[in-house]
């Protein structure tokens, strides 16, 4: 560089600095996403000199962290000073509640929010804030996928799983997975500048970062739903929610007879497949309206009706409004929004 002339990429601040908190069977790919920001934005071209940004990986014992797929990061050290960090990221793994909680783990994190470093929840790692009992009347992000298992445990936080992170002050929240990027880049434009966060994000072919509020993904459909038979049916039809499939087709991908699938069908959930399948697109549907900003025409094809025309009728036969009535008012000062869950669907209780 010539002397006096800018850098290509200017910084709007002191350097960043990110502890990460990795706790057992942590789920690799939103800590991988996450630091791989970091990176990219800490130095020029593809370098990894930890020039404006800077992170440091712990554990409880400064034992190697090991994933949740049996990838292993090392080094990691012991718990450092919680002053030395702009944010601490606790990366959660697995859910099984025979693992033992990281006590080590929870008291540091209850020494950083002592000491009002913000604190980020990633991917389950929302449920160590919990634990650590950081999290009261805090709104709290949570991936769809885990939001039942948050409701039955932690029964008195509200979780909000419409949306990719949630940033509360010191708290912030994400759902992991690809949102985790998203955070990421949020946290280096804020820091560093909007020019180093396009950088890391064009190198990983992102073209750019999703705001906190954008919709998580639509929920699958499960529940309590024993028959395998239907199970496995459902699962089909969610992989097709962009098409019709025929019912002949759906019965012989899972080994039956279209009599066979029918009876099943409405024994376990009170209508035949070919309607759950309209009903399942239909409310998928209404999903789109209210959580993405897709036209009418894109919904209805994504949701696998021929036109237009045949999507709203049905539309209107389903709900007892158009989709563009629908949309309207979900628009309106205090319009209800759809509850992301109603998608999922349960077996009829047993007689």
């Amino acid at each position: 560089m010539t002397p006096g002339a800018a850098p290509i990429y200017p910084s709007q601040g002191e350097r960043l600095s990110v502890g990460f908190v990795l706790l057992h069977r942590f789920t690799l790919f939103p800590f991988a996403a996450f630091v791989d920001c970091l990176r990219l934005a800490a130095d020029e071209g593809d370098r990894s000199r930890q020039l404006r940004c800077h992170w440091t990986f712990m554990t409880s014992a400064g034992q190697e962290a090991v994933s949740s797929c049996g990838a292993a990061v090392s080094p990691c050290r012991t718990f450092r000073d919680p002053g030395e960090f702009d944010y601490i990221v606790v990366i959660g793994g697995v859910q099984d509640q025979q693992d033992q909680v990281d006590t080590t783990a929870l008291a540091y994190l209850r020494q950083a929010a002592a000491a009002q470093v913000p604190l980020v929840g990633l991917c389950t790692g929302v449920f160590a804030l919990i634990q650590a009992g950081l999290m009261k009347e805090r709104r709290c992000c949570v991936s769809w996928y885990h939001h039942h298992d948050m409701v039955q445990r932690f029964p008195a936080i509200e979780p909000v799983a419409d949306r990719l992170f949630i940033d509360d002050g010191d708290r912030i929240t994400c759902a992991g997975g690809a949102a985790a990027a998203d955070l990421a880049a949020y946290l280096v434009e804020r820091h560093l500048g909007k020019a180093w966060a396009m950088k890391s994000l064009h190198i990983m072919q992102l073209d750019e970062a999703r705001i906190g509020a954008h919709a998580q993904p639509q929920p699958v459909v499960f529940g309590k739903i024993e028959d395998r038979l239907v199970r496995r049916s459902i699962a089909l039809l969610e992989q097709h929610l962009g098409e019709a499939i025929s019912m002949e087709v759906l019965a012989e991908r899972v080994g039956t007879s279209r009599r066979n699938l029918e009876r099943r069908f409405r024994e376990v959930l009170g209508v035949g497949p070919q309607k759950f399948s309209r009903d399942l697109r239909l409310r998928y549907g209404v999903w789109l309206l209210h959580y993405t900003g897709k036209s009418i025409t894109e919904i209805g094809e994504r949701c696998g009706f021929a036109d237009t025309p045949h999507f709203s009728r049905h539309f209107r036969s389903a709900f007892g409004m158009s989709p563009s009535e629908m949309r309207k008012r979900a628009s309106e000062p205090g319009g209800d929004r759809v509850d992301p869950f109603f998608l999922h669907v349960e077996g009829r209780p047993a007689l």
